[in-house]
């Protein structure tokens, strides 16, 4: 294309002083309109030469983690197919499996203590940002998810964690869901006589259910013995031996 513009300019030139013909001239004029195409058409080229190299690199939006790889190496892959699934990095979610009767009785916006269980000197606070609707029906827990503002770098993303909830105390009983049972329409548990093995059917208030347990809130003290099978049996007043004692 040069060359092509340096002789246009020569009979440009030569032109003007009737020193070359109008042929000689066109031709040249012509041959740099030419040169001139040429080039466009392999800049274009190019262009789309690096557009196509471009393609050959993933290049994430954000930081962070590939958690899924969808293709394998020599793999052709279609255009818009998914290959990663990338986890941007930031502040993160710690996720636990919560008995029921926990979220039940917690404040609605609990401060939440996160430890590292691999290392416990490094700790986060958390906020609960989501409770799951749905109770799992295998475990008879509801997730729950706490967001981490300012994620310590030392809890990277997949590390298990421990989460702890301060809540005001209070005393219960904790017996096998096997000892409830129901007097005058209430629920409630065979206490047995330590002196004469006799039971008798005792009215308790229940404070919570847990997975295979029920939380008594008032009607027993502790210390004392509760029939934890069998109790369909029993009758009040009738004698009992204790499985496992010595005679």
């Amino acid at each position: 294309m040069t060359q092509a513009a340096a002789a246009f300019e020569r009979q440009k030139t030569l032109l003007a002083q009737g020193y070359t013909t109008r042929r000689d001239y066109d031709a040249a004029e012509q041959a740099s309109k030419v040169a001139r195409g040429s080039v466009d058409a392999a800049q274009s080229a190019l262009a789309n030469a690096k557009e196509d190299l471009s393609f050959t690199e993933l290049k994430a939006g954000a930081a962070g983690v590939i958690t899924v790889r969808q293709v394998e190496a020599g793999q052709v892959v279609q255009a818009a197919q998914t290959v990663f699934t990338l986890a941007e990095d930031g502040d993160r979610d710690a996720v636990f499996n919560v008995e029921e009767t926990m979220v039940a009785k917690t404040p609605a916006a609990p401060a939440v203590t996160i430890t590292l269980l691999s290392d416990p000197q490094i700790k986060a606070m958390g906020k609960v940002r989501e409770i799951s609707p749905a109770v799992d029906p295998t475990s008879g827990s509801i997730r729950v998810k706490v967001a981490i503002p300012d994620t310590p770098a030392g809890m990277p993303l997949g590390a298990a964690v421990i989460g702890s909830v301060s809540a005001q105390p209070s005393k219960a009983v904790i017996v096998p869901w096997q000892a409830l049972t129901l007097s005058a329409g209430r629920p409630a548990v065979w206490v047995v006589d330590q002196a004469t093995k006799a039971v008798a059917a005792r009215q308790v208030e229940v404070l919570a259910f847990g997975s295979g347990s029920v939380i008594i809130d008032k009607g027993l003290e502790a210390g004392q013995t509760v029939v934890t099978a069998g109790g369909q049996l029993l009758s009040p007043g009738q004698t009992v031996e204790i499985a496992g004692a010595e005679q």
